[in-house]
């Protein structure tokens, strides 16, 4: 899987080719089975939390509206805001689900079948208006989500941290030079991100 990145990447950028040398091959697989709107929830849900609070949070917001697997956008909108926050939503992020529902109601959130036809740029432009919704949660999506291939998170703390390490950049390396090195990765972005990530974890087993 993504030979043809992992070739590109090899040929562009020599460290690079060594972190790919000690990970192995890419196992960046998308989940393609989530529509844009479940996604988006389940993103402001892991907002500033571990993977297992958000999870258990989660659940809790899907327990609500049983013996549905994931709340509809009517259900949510139809949910009392203090339901939510007593499934452990802060009231922010109860404010953003609830516009996310809305939003995807009104079209402005596209469909499963909609969003395979738009591009990065457009995709970014219409899901930053919801409230709560930032660039990289929408970069998250891209990534993880869609499988597109081309996009680098320049301000996800991992991928900068993993940059840092991998080119023995002084301190947390700034969005700009990541992104400047990064044009040497087109198209293939979003797997040299995926590898910044694992430069960390490379750091960590050295360190044992």
């Amino acid at each position: 899987m993504h030979k043809k990145a992992i070739q590109h990447l090899r040929r562009a950028d020599p460290i690079l080719a060594r972190i790919i040398d000690a990970t192995g091959p890419c196992r960046l697989q998308p989940d393609h089975e989530q529509s844009p709107f479940e996604a988006l929830v389940e993103a402001v849900c892991h907002q500033q939390l571990t993977g297992k609070a958000a999870q258990t949070i989660l659940g809790r917001v899907k327990a609500l509206h049983s013996p549905r697997l994931f709340p509809a956008p009517e259900d949510l909108l139809a949910t009392p805001d203090e339901r939510l926050r007593a499934a452990g939503l802060s009231r922010a992020k109860v404010a953003s689900v609830k516009d996310i529902s809305a939003k995807t109601l009104d079209g402005t959130v596209p469909t499963t079948e909609e969003i395979h036809k738009l591009g990065d740029a457009e995709i970014i432009e219409r899901l930053t208006v919801i409230r709560g919704v930032g660039r990289w949660t929408v970069e998250m999506l891209l990534i993880f989500k869609l499988g597109r291939l081309d996009v680098l998170p320049v301000d996800d703390y991992g991928v900068r941290k993993g940059f840092g390490i991998a080119y023995r950049k002084r301190g947390l390396p700034k969005a700009a030079a990541l992104l400047k090195h990064g044009e040497s990765w087109r198209p293939y972005r979003s797997i040299g991100a995926w590898y910044m990530w694992r430069a960390i974890e490379l750091s960590r087993q050295e360190k044992k």
